[in-house]
This record gives structure tokens, C-alpha cells and sequence, in this order.
């Protein structure tokens, strides 16, 4: 069950079989530009009311998902009972963001960037200075939340550790070490487990 007024959004969407002409793969790829170059062209991506796109495999929602770290800790939370995917309720998760809408003004260099950093801005507050960079690509067809979703991985790299929630469905926050990640790796959401799987590559 999902929170109705957002799922009367528009949501950035692209056709699926648009990965089997570029090269479809299951958990991470690191093929980029290779991927974003099509995807983010005007003419293969559109907005579809949410409501809609979550029940449709036929289209992928473009998801912002960035992973915030202070050198080889990375920023970790438990996702709580305000959160509009409900799907993804009391799991534990790396990634802040989340759906571009079609309020987002405008792609990379207007909508889509300016949706990442929304969503960064409504979820956490940053209190200190960092470098920013488009990591990797996630894609998993073995759910039902990953079947209408692509994770576009951002790797955030902070000078400190000092970042907090700023929204109520952020809860039980830390920074953490792969080797902890993995030790807990069960508690993650499925995104998350493919990064942690890949970690040392994608922040380094």
C-alpha cells in the first residue's frame, strides 16, 4: 500500500525494452554513460502518473539513489512508518532519493538533477562539503518494487561524517563500514544489498 497523494504524481518513466536494445542486466552495471546517453534522451523517457507506473513493468521509474560517505564509512538508516513506498517499510537502506516529478524544473542538467537534488535536500541535511559523482546502475527484476524501478547510483563523498535526517521516515542513522554492512547485510533492502555487494568499487 502506497500514500495516495503520491501516487497522483507524474513520475519520470522510461519504456522497458528500451534496456534490451542497450544491453539488459540484472543487479549492477558500471556501463554508465553507456546506458544514460539513451535513456535520458528526450525522446525515450516521459512522465506517467505514479499510481499507474507502479503497477506497469512495462515502464521503468528513473530513480536518484545516492549513497552518502566519509571515506570508507558509508551513511546508513532504517526506513520508518511515513515512508510513501510502504513496500520498503522497516528495512534498512543506503540510498537517498527517490521518484523525479514532472514539478521538477527543467534531463541531467535540468529535470533529472534538479529532482536529485530535491530529493537529497528534503530527506537529509548535509552539514558539510562534498564531491559528487554517478557511480553505477541498479537494476532488479526479482521483486515486484524492482521490476517498475532503475536505480541510477550516485556516490557522495563528504569531507565529515555530519549528515542528519531532515524527514520523519529517516530513522536509526550511522555510518558504517563494508565489513558491517555485510555482517548485516539481511536487514537491507534489495538495492541496497546489490551496492553493499560492489561497495568498494562504487565509492572509490
Amino acid at each position: 500500500m502506497q500514500d495516495e497523494k503520491y501516487l497522483e504524481e507524474y513520475v519520470l518513466v522510461f519504456p522497458t525494452p528500451l534496456l534490451d536494445g542497450i544491453g539488459k542486466f540484472q543487479g549492477v552495471s558500471f556501463e554508465v554513460d553507456k546506458f544514460l546517453e539513451v535513456i535520458l534522451n528526450p525522446k525515450n523517457h516521459s512522465f506517467l502518473k505514479r499510481k499507474d507506473a507502479e503497477t506497469n513493468p512495462a515502464f521503468k521509474q528513473l530513480i536518484p539513489y545516492a549513497l552518502l560517505h566519509c571515506g570508507p564509512e558509508i551513511f546508513v538508516y532504517r526506513r520508518g512508518k511515513l515512508l510513501a513506498e510502504k513496500r520498503l517499510l522497516g528495512n534498512y537502506s543506503l540510498g537517498i532519493g527517490g521518484h523525479i516529478s514532472v514539478t521538477d524544473p527543467g534531463l541531467f542538467g535540468s529535470t533529472y538533477e534538479d529532482g536529485l537534488k530535491r530529493e537529497i535536500n528534503e530527506e537529509v541535511f548535509i552539514e558539510t562539503p562534498y564531491t559528487q559523482k554517478v557511480a553505477a546502475l541498479l537494476n532488479d527484476d526479482t521483486n515486484e518494487v524492482g521490476k517498475v524501478h532503475f536505480g541510477i547510483v550516485h556516490s557522495l563523498s563528504l569531507d565529515q561524517p555530519l549528515v542528519k535526517p531532515k524527514e520523519k521516515s529517516i530513522n536509526e542513522t550511522k555510518f558504517a563500514t563494508i565489513d558491517e554492512l555485510q555482517k548485516d547485510i539481511d536487514k537491507f533492502e534489495n538495492w541496497s544489498k546489490i551496492c553493499i555487494e560492489h561497495m568498494a568499487r562504487i565509492i572509490q
